[in-house]
């Protein structure tokens, strides 16, 4: 069968493509991938070469390719319904029964879930929620919402915001007003080396409640972020940091919104990152997991509290004016359901956390001795390779250079897929669940392999 010749040529004239390098793509000077199927953990091109995807598409297909379950449920939801919308109280079986199961997933104090297609528009929603929860109880100063650097938000008007990362801000003239961002709880690269993790938590504690006492805590409405830091280099939070944050909000009446877009179902070893690490948030994010991208699907859980004044709302002002034409498509509904119903037959939760401490221990044990590996880190199916210039003094290697792009491309080269992150030369990995040890192995020894070959041993 010939190829389509053409598809390369559309895809370049045609094509607006995410976080790419326009001018580049256009020209021709960058490769484009056309990806034609999938099975397990591996994705075949139409040049026919098979990758083993160690980062889950974007950290999202976390049941693995190919799952017939969830195809046939959208397959079978289409025909029967392909849409009908969630307005004025309108409902499908699926989009009712996937409340249902998630509300069984999540933390005991939380009470409805919103829907809507991605992580950016959650949290759109989410802002808006909270903005609207204040207004009703007469607060109308209370306002701003506090995120981290290098957190990941999404790439909306808000949303791009609060992500903390320069490339979504840098010409977009972002951040908008109503944003603070505080110190990101990133222990491999404090400022001062002489910290305990304990020590660094409080200090990070300290300084948000500096700038909350600064702002005024009248002003402050939220503070947002993930239980692990995601695009943001993969960090899990250091020893006692969600025990000395969450006494500062409470103390200030600052809501917690907690973005589970990557860690939600199953990914660190625990159905919610919240209850991986004891947090007790008012708002959750949820996406990628929610259907592990077979199709677009987001939501926002709401908490009793919250709830309570959502409801006081509508009863003095109305009905509430946000939706989605797609809030809880029936189609995306319906591979949500097979995809949680799958998650529980196969035990992937607990293949995350067993299969995750196994990928971070063989990774540490390749590679923490190598001179330019600074920090191998992981929670879960989560596990990032930092990379630097000179490990003892952490003397991180001139941007320019693109040396963890460059290990990444290296990596491709061997067949497996892994992500440089930004702001770093930090190598990302997030596996579907269902990855074998003998796969793990292979990601591990190609990853020693293309560090070898870009930075060979002095």
């Amino acid at each position: 069968m010939l190829k389509n010749d053409q598809l390369g040529q559309w895809d370049q004239d045609h094509f607006f493509h995410p976080s790419t390098h326009l001018a580049q793509f256009a020209r021709g000077e960058l490769p484009n991938r056309i990806v034609t199927s999938a099975e397990g953990v591996y994705i075949t091109d139409r040049d026919d070469n098979r990758l083993l995807d160690a980062f889950a598409g974007l950290y999202c297909v976390n049941v693995g390719y190919g799952r017939r379950e969830i195809s046939d449920a959208i397959a079978s939801q289409a025909q029967e319904l392909s849409y009908y919308h969630a307005y004025v109280g309108h409902g499908t079986e699926a989009s009712i029964t996937l409340a249902r199961m998630i509300m069984e997933r999540a933390p005991s104090h939380m009470s409805r879930v919103y829907f809507g297609l991605g992580g950016s528009d959650a949290n759109e929603t989410n802002i808006k929620l909270v903005w609207y929860y204040n207004n009703v109880l007469g607060r109308p100063k209370k306002k701003k919402i506090i995120s981290r650097w290098r957190g990941y938000h999404g790439s909306g008007l808000m949303s791009g915001s609060l992500t903390g990362l320069e490339l979504f801000h840098k010409k977009f003239d972002l951040p908008l007003s109503h944003v603070l961002h505080t110190d990101a709880p990133y222990y491999y690269r404090r400022d001062d080396e002489s910290l305990t993790e304990l020590q660094f938590s409080q200090r990070c504690a300290d300084r948000l409640d500096a700038m909350i006492q600064a702002e005024g805590a009248d002003t402050i409405a939220a503070f947002i972020a993930e239980p692990v830091l995601g695009t943001g280099g993969l960090v899990p939070p250091p020893e006692g940091y969600w025990d000395a944050i969450q006494p500062v909000l409470d103390k200030h009446d600052i809501l917690l919104i907690a973005d589970e877009v990557v860690t939600g179902f199953g990914r660190l070893g625990t159905m919610f990152g919240s209850e991986h690490y004891g947090l007790k948030p008012d708002l959750i994010t949820i996406a990628k997991g929610l259907t592990s991208a077979y199709a677009p699907l987001s939501g926002s859980i709401v908490s009793k509290k919250m709830w309570a004044v959502l409801e006081q709302g509508t009863d003095e002002f109305g009905p509430i004016g946000h939706g989605w034409t797609y809030s809880a498509h029936p189609i995306c509904a319906a591979a949500g359901v097979a995809n949680l119903q799958l998650i529980d037959q196969l035990d992937l939760v607990n293949a995350a956390s067993t299969h995750g401490s196994y990928l971070n221990q063989s990774m540490r044990a390749a590679l923490a001795d190598h001179p330019n590996v600074g920090d191998v880190r992981g929670e879960g199916m989560l596990c990032a390779v930092e990379l630097v210039a000179d490990k003892s003094d952490r003397q991180w290697f001139d941007p320019a250079q693109k040396t963890g792009p460059a290990v990444a491309a290296a990596m491709l080269k061997r067949g497996v897929i892994a992500r440089a992150m930004p702001q770093g030369d930090i190598v990302g990995f997030s596996p579907p669940f269902c990855i074998s040890k003998q796969e793990i192995d292979r990601v591990v020894e190609v990853t020693r392999d293309a560090i070898e070959e870009v930075l060979p041993r002095l």
